[in-house]
């Protein structure tokens, strides 16, 4: 998915060669119907994929395209949303009402867990995650509303380092990794650098820990970077894919 939101990115630096790559033509001034017929594209095939027993890894320049891959092994699980493993730098538990700058990429988590479904949800039939069938892992960015939501909601919060398979919620798993979940530091060129985080090795044995449970049925690597900058090498060997 070589996109950031509605904006093609040809060019984006990805860790793994894609066996299928999705791209559209889009129409129209509604960034939301934009986003709904190339999502619907990744749902399909995310959705084909869990049902032949494969494990999908969809990669994209951002988060949004999460709620494509959770819509996809819903439909493959008889309308069920799976659980979620969330690994991110940032909350992404923004709102339309609450943002300051505006960017939508901040409000995926918040859009899967059930918030105004009419954006996205309800054109790729996704029904909202449970908020105890969440984890959030190393979100240490967080804007006052979002720790407002989170100290109020039942999603989990974890370091990397903490979190174990006891930990990861019950039935089918979608795990999502943003990479500015490592620390800023240690990865060039993020497009939202946010110090005091794990390494890549320590991201990759936390989420080798969730793999381990044998129930991830889908995984999203948010591959939030600058071009040129050797991100996509530099996590490569880390991570257990």
């Amino acid at each position: 998915m070589p996109y950031h939101l509605d904006e093609h990115r040809p060019g984006l630096d990805v860790p793994y060669e894609p066996g299928v790559t999705v791209t559209r033509e889009l129409a129209g001034d509604d960034v939301w119907a934009r986003l709904a017929g190339l999502y619907g594209e990744v749902a399909d095939i995310v959705a084909d994929d869990v049902r032949s027993g494969r494990v999908p890894l969809v990669m994209s320049g951002d988060c949004m395209v999460s709620q494509a891959v959770v819509a996809g092994v819903q439909r493959a699980h008889d309308g069920a949303p799976p659980s979620v493993v969330w690994f991110d730098a940032h909350g992404d538990v923004q709102t339309l009402e609450t943002t300051t700058s505006g960017y939508l990429g901040g409000m995926p988590l918040r859009m899967i867990a059930g918030y105004r479904p009419e954006l996205l949800a309800d054109r790729l039939g996704q029904q909202p995650v449970p908020e105890d069938r969440i984890v959030l892992v190393d979100g240490r960015d967080l804007d006052p509303p979002e720790r407002d939501y989170l100290a109020a909601s039942d999603i989990r919060q974890l370091f990397a380092a903490e979190l174990a398979g006891e930990h990861v919620p019950p039935g089918p798993v979608y795990l999502h990794v943003d990479l500015d979940v490592v620390d800023g530091a240690q990865l060039p060129g993020l497009l939202f650098p946010v110090p005091g985080g794990p390494s890549a090795s320590e991201v990759g044995q936390a989420v080798r820990r969730v793999l381990d449970t044998g129930r991830v049925a889908a995984v999203g690597l948010g591959c939030t970077w600058h071009d040129g900058h050797g991100a996509a090498a530099r996590v490569r060997d880390a991570l257990p894919f």
